[in-house]
């Protein structure tokens, strides 16, 4: 069974302002990351997923 994907990884917001990084909308989305809890949630589970060794 597959791990189940985080939102941030398809979220529509991120990936615009990813394409446009001096757009407001890429303001708006730091302003986010900020002090959104999955977004802390899923910086740890890349953390994790990059420590642990290629199956």
């Amino acid at each position: 069974m597959e791990p189940k994907q985080h939102r941030c990884e398809t979220c529509r917001l991120r990936a615009l302002a990813e394409k446009k990084p001096q757009s407001l909308l890429a303001r708006i989305w730091r302003w986010h990351t900020g002090w959104y809890p999955g977004w802390k949630s899923y910086q740890r589970l890349l953390a994790e997923a990059a420590k642990r060794p290629a199956a």
